[in-house]
């Protein structure tokens, strides 16, 4: 079967991408410059009827500290004593402590209420998606977390959201000194296709 270079270099970034915590990054600062250039690949991401609903909220710096900071503070605002866990504020406070940036991926609903907000959804996980090859090929550490308080309300009133909107994951970026593991598959991808 011939390949072309093109599809063989896009096969080897989608393969390689692999998820490291940011505990195993190693603190090292991306230069902004890359992260911009990531950012912009995000923003190549399918739309439709072009509302481009990907938004990003970029912490770098001191202000990743600050983040994680005012993320544990609303964990501890907005749960009940008795679901309380100290371990998981812990947790939270300190996630970004090796990452060089945070950055909030959110759906802001577009003006056309004709698209469904499931396809609004969709392109902005595609713009996820872009931004993850991309950190890849640049050798960069990439999380996409979904914990803490990422889903809760409050984390769209801290970012001054509408309530129409939707966060779809906060990313930490990095670089690690640990070995990426291997890649696997659970499922045989015959197990997932029907040709008809």
């Amino acid at each position: 079967m011939m390949t072309n270079q093109p599809f063989q270099a896009i096969q080897q970034i989608i393969q390689d991408r692999r998820t490291i915590k940011p505990p195993q990054m190693n603190g090292k600062l991306i230069p902004d410059s890359q992260v911009k250039e990531l950012l912009a690949l995000a923003d190549w991401a399918p739309t439709h009827g072009y509302t481009e609903p990907w938004r990003f909220v970029v912490y770098a710096g001191e202000m990743v500290r600050e983040f994680c900071a005012s993320h544990a503070q609303l964990y501890r605002k907005e749960t009940t004593p008795d679901k309380f866990q100290e371990m998981k504020f812990e947790k939270l406070l300190h996630m970004g402590d090796q990452a060089s940036h945070v950055v909030v991926a959110y759906m802001r609903r577009g003006d056309l209420p004709k698209i469904p907000a499931l396809e609004e959804i969709a392109a902005t996980a595609c713009a996820v998606q872009n931004l993850l090859l991309g950190a890849t090929a640049l050798g960069i550490a990439s999380y996409w977390g979904s914990g803490g308080m990422a889903y809760h309300p409050a984390m769209k009133e801290m970012l001054e959201l509408r309530e129409e909107d939707m966060v779809l994951g906060i990313l930490y970026l990095g670089y690690t000194d640990k070995e990426v593991p291997a890649g696997k598959r659970t499922v045989a991808l015959e197990e997932k296709v029907r040709w008809m």
